[in-house]
């Protein structure tokens, strides 16, 4: 179901009923549970919920970059129109990179250490593009510059281990636009960075993204950071949907539980609190998935028929979807983030 595509325009990316699978202790455990989402060209769409609810799950599946014994068991991922997984190896490396980039959490491990950062960018751009090392070098000292490297002729020859958590994060940036791809997959780019810097590679991320007429799926814990961010939001939880809106219905009338749990778990910043109000319980574990709606254990609005079946994701507003049998409807006081 593409809910929020308008009729006239075909989505860049449509993911369908996609399920991924791993195999463990002799088990087949799912990971992601027939999830469905799309991003529109130009769309910033943030994928997020908490640590284990099958977000990086869902861009390494797309991206064909799962490793044993993690394998996609059903679904399409639709870019461009052309199913990402029926084509061969070598056809996803061409797209990979060149057409949909993904930037990674931690800079750190995901940079070659022996290598300058001006070789990392400049080995997209030759692969990808035909560049000549000059040409490649060139363009890398561009990219530096575009993403807010200081001196970037001189940056270029640096090594990972000589820059800031900061920059490293926004060499990582330049990687992912060497080639000026439609979608830009941003894996928790701000985590372990300060606020201040956090605050910087999302603007950065941000005025890219309309600079270039470019999509963008973030994916993050923090609904926070998604707020000036995202134009839509899909709410994971335990490898399923449950919620998916247009940011602004999203934040001032959320209708899953886990969102409003979300929400409310964000210290406000107009007023003092003594104590945060967290989701109790955690996200469960692959092997011990409850039957029916899987929040239900942790929800203060369960009852009996939350566990006997699972709960359809349907429509409670224009482009609003939740996967409730007993979704809030009404407006709930929005947040200060």
């Amino acid at each position: 179901m593409n809910d929020a595509t308008p009729s006239n325009a075909a989505p860049l990316l449509d993911v369908r009923n996609l399920s991924t699978v791993v195999q463990a202790s002799g088990r087949c455990l799912t990971v992601l549970d027939d999830i469905s989402f799309d991003i529109n060209p130009g769309e910033a769409m943030a994928l997020v919920g908490e640590s284990g609810s099958g977000k990086s799950m869902a861009a390494l599946s797309i991206m064909r970059l799962l490793a044993a014994p993690a394998r996609v068991s059903t679904g399409q991922a639709l870019f461009k129109g052309t199913d990402l997984f029926s084509l061969t190896e070598p056809q996803m490396r061409d797209i990979r990179g060149a057409s949909i980039s993904m930037i990674f959490q931690e800079p750190m491990s995901s940079l070659n250490p022996v290598f300058t950062v001006g070789d990392q960018i400049g080995e997209v751009l030759r692969y990808h593009k035909g560049a000549s090392r000059r040409e490649a070098r060139r363009q890398a000292i561009e990219l530096l510059d575009l993403v807010g490297i200081p001196a970037a002729a001189q940056r270029v020859d640096n090594y990972p281990h000589q820059m800031s958590g900061g920059m490293r994060q926004r060499v990582m940036i330049a990687v992912g636009l060497a080639c000026r791809p439609s979608l830009l997959i941003a894996d928790e780019p701000t985590t372990a960075l300060d606020v201040t810097v956090q605050a910087q590679i999302l603007k950065l991320l941000r005025d890219l993204q309309r600079e270039l007429s470019m999509s963008v799926l973030l994916i993050t814990h923090d609904l926070g950071i998604v707020t000036e961010f995202a134009d839509r939001v899909t709410v994971l939880y335990a490898g399923r949907v449950a919620e998916r809106a247009p940011a602004a219905p999203l934040f001032t009338a959320p209708a899953h539980p886990y969102t409003q749990g979300l929400l409310a778990s964000i210290p406000p910043l107009d007023r003092d609190v003594d104590q945060l109000t967290p989701i109790p319980g955690a996200v469960p574990g692959l092997a011990d998935m409850p039957e029916g709606c899987r929040f239900a254990p942790r929800c203060d609005r369960a009852v009996q028929a939350c566990g006997a079946a699972r709960p359809a994701l349907e429509a409670i507003g224009p482009r609003h979807l939740a996967a409730c049998i007993k979704p809030t409807r009404a407006p709930l006081p929005r947040p200060e983030l």
